[in-house]
């Protein structure tokens, strides 16, 4: 047998001693020798395994003839609705998918529609980061869907669906399967969302997730970054105490300085708002993807030119890109839609560029027209 060089499950760089994929425990050695064809599993709930067609694939969701890690339903996941639509992977390198996501729409006290979109990335290093993840996307989004349809300012409902993400995600320390107290190696994730109604876009965020904004006419108006990391690089830069390009060169550059979760030392929620005048699409996503394009101009490039009108397509197409290009860590986004109302009064490119959202460290609300 040929000595493999990646593993042809996950493409994870192999080692020539390696008997398994350190990424998703293929075994590497020859398949087991069978005198009878592989039969199905008799439990439907636990089909046969999709490497080697063995029935003894265990709980866990690996194979016990060759050890091949089972296909899970957040491996890959699609959500559509009317203005707002998401796409999350796993990736190539991970064994199981850490980020969550929804996207949702409910109306305003007076009948104008509001679509909602949350995205969060479990923190690897932290216990049980999927199910952070996960119950920080359910704690928000319906927080966030209650507060709006009870007519809370959108810069409110966001302020306090964080809150509930937080608070949920720490009481996941406390359920008796994390360390006593929660207080080591808690579950965590950071935290991202958005919300479009009446012609307001509103963004929340805690940690490294991240908010673009890309308008239709990439000529006539620039792409940008509407979020700003609460990581090392960033908050050495905003003290200044280094230079970007000397901040972000360093070792430490990404390790995040803030995220949801019961060792969280403080939960440093920003928010930014702002009026868009020009027809564009604002996307939120996980460093999944960012890592792979971070300048918003470079991220703009990936975008397709339809993504206002197929917002599914176009976050596929994040993901895809994503992926072809290492897919080394989970890769979340969501695409909402934003096409304004005639205003004949709106603001020309001058005036876009000489008002960009400055979000800060402090929990501030910034309001910007663009």
């Amino acid at each position: 047998m040929p000595q493999q060089t990646v593993c042809p499950t996950c493409a994870e760089p192999l080692d020539p001693e390696d008997v398994f994929c350190g990424s998703c425990g293929l075994s590497l050695a020859d398949p087991p020798i069978r005198t009878d064809p592989p039969q199905a599993s008799a439990d439907p709930a636990r089909p046969g395994c999709v490497h080697c067609g063995a029935a003894e694939v265990a709980a866990d969701g690996y194979c016990e003839a060759c050890g091949g890690v089972q296909p899970r339903p957040r491996d890959h996941q699609e959500r559509s609705l009317a203005g707002v639509a998401g796409v999350t992977d796993r990736g190539l390198r991970h064994h199981r998918n850490e980020d969550a996501f929804t996207v949702a729409a409910t109306s305003l006290p007076g009948g104008e529609p509001a679509v909602v979109a949350v995205v969060c990335d479990g923190v690897s290093s932290s216990a049980r980061p999927d199910e952070a993840s996960a119950t920080a996307v359910d704690a928000a989004s319906e927080s966030l869907l209650t507060a709006l349809e009870q007519g809370q300012r959108p810069d409110t409902a966001m302020r306090g669906a964080i809150a509930e993400a937080a608070r949920a995600v720490a009481e996941l320390a406390n359920d008796g399967t994390t360390t006593p107290g929660g207080s080591l190696n808690a579950p965590a994730c950071t935290y991202v969302s958005a919300v479009s109604a009446a012609g307001l876009v509103t963004i929340g965020w805690v940690g490294d997730t991240r908010a673009y904004w890309i308008p239709d006419d990439r000529v006539g108006a620039e792409p940008y970054r509407l979020t700003e990391d609460d990581s090392w690089a960033a908050r050495m830069v905003a003290a200044g105490l280094m230079g970007e390009a000397e901040a972000y060169a360093d070792p430490r550059a990404h390790a995040i300085t803030g995220w949801l979760g019961a060792d969280a030392e403080e939960i440093d929620p920003h928010t930014v708002s702002f009026t868009p005048h020009v027809p564009g699409v604002l996307l939120i996503c996980t460093d999944g993807l960012w890592n792979y394009a971070e300048a918003a101009t470079d991220l703009a490039e990936v975008v397709r030119a339809d993504a206002r009108t197929d917002p599914l397509a176009a976050a596929r197409t994040l993901v895809r890109f994503a992926v072809e290009a290492g897919g080394h860590d989970n890769i979340t986004v969501a695409v909402l839609p934003i096409t304004p109302a005639a205003d004949e009064h709106a603001p020309t490119l001058v005036d876009l560029r000489a008002v960009p959202p400055q979000p800060t460290y402090a929990p501030t609300v910034a309001t910007v027209t663009v």
